[in-house]
């Protein structure tokens, strides 16, 4: 790149243009949540630049149905489908048993989420955003970084997204026990894990080959809205800088950063970055900014403390120094 935060795509690009040129060829890799929406086309895009592509999925019968079109359609046949419920300990620690042992994997998208959902908790007693969005990654990307560092150089993409904007992680009060629920709060937290869940691992793995980096993948009608009604929507156009609303992506569109952030050589050894447009995202200047993220999304004290904080919600302590 000429530019040290730009590349040669954009906001309408195309997961499959990120590809182009690109070879996955013996290069393994995940995607959770890849049942719909942009996890199919990240997985897609993943498929044909050779890479095997595992589908990690609530829904294995949906999932299977994906696989097929996707090696139909891709010409690729190592596209494999593997449950996964991110809500359930159990499901994670056997999926990561199955996916993680022995063979290298270099490259894990943490896809899968939920957004806006009314108030529910984990069997744990954790708010479901959170548990979902960010613990299950968090334990699943911990268990599978031995077999991420047979793959390095490896990548992790973080599913981030602008509605951190909504919330930074409150420390003091994580799983609303002692406020009152806000949806947009509780979501915009989760979406702030996500990115400072990129910084910690990178601060633990980026010295061993295996980069995490945060992506916002823009606006885009998946399945992930299905709790919002339109009145949500309405807000959520109001909320937009400037009052603009927001500017709309196709799903292919939706897929392309978190592609690019897997693949592309631009960059190598590079982590802890917050990633839109397939570009590397600068801090937000002002209210009234678009583009750019919030400072405490990439707060190295904040990363730590949510490191140690989501240890202990999972009841393991993960050592990389070896």
């Amino acid at each position: 790149m000429t530019d040290a935060t730009r590349s040669a795509f954009g906001q309408h690009s195309t997961a499959m243009d990120v590809v182009a040129g690109i070879d996955l060829e013996g290069k393994r890799a995940v995607v959770t949540g890849a049942s719909s929406g942009i996890g199919v086309e990240t997985a897609r895009a993943l498929a044909a630049a050779g890479a095997q592509v595992i589908l990690a999925v609530r829904n294995v019968e949906k999932g299977e149905g994906v696989a097929r079109d996707i090696r139909a359609g891709t010409g690729s046949d190592a596209v494999r489908v593997e449950a996964l419920d991110l809500t359930n300990p159990a499901s994670i620690r056997d999926f990561a048993g199955r996916v993680g042992s022995g063979s290298p994997l270099h490259v894990l998208v943490n896809n899968a989420g939920v957004m806006a959902c009314p108030l529910a908790r984990s069997a744990a007693g954790f708010e479901m955003q959170l548990a979902s969005n960010h613990l299950g990654h968090f334990l699943l990307t911990c268990l599978l970084a031995p077999a991420l560092r047979r793959g390095a150089p490896a990548r992790v993409v973080s599913l981030s997204s602008r509605g951190h904007r909504f919330s930074p992680v409150v420390f003091e009060d994580l799983h609303f026990e002692r406020r009152p629920y806000d949806k947009w709060k509780a979501y915009g937290q989760s979406k702030t894990a996500n990115a400072l869940f990129a910084v910690g691992l990178e601060a633990r793995l980026g010295g061993k080959g295996v980069h995490a980096n945060a992506v916002h993948p823009g606006a885009i009608v998946t399945e992930l809205g299905r709790h919002l009604s339109a009145d949500d929507i309405a807000e959520l156009q109001a909320r937009a800088p400037g009052g603009k609303g927001f500017q709309w992506k196709s799903i292919e569109a939706g897929a392309a950063t978190s592609v690019w952030a897997a693949t592309t050589p631009d960059l190598e050894g590079k982590g802890g970055l917050y990633l839109e447009d397939c570009h590397v995202a600068r801090p937000r200047r002002s209210a009234d900014d678009e583009e750019g993220y919030e400072l405490y999304a990439l707060d190295p004290e904040a990363a730590e403390r949510l490191w140690r904080a989501s240890e202990e919600m999972v009841g393991t302590r993960f050592d990389f120094a070896a």
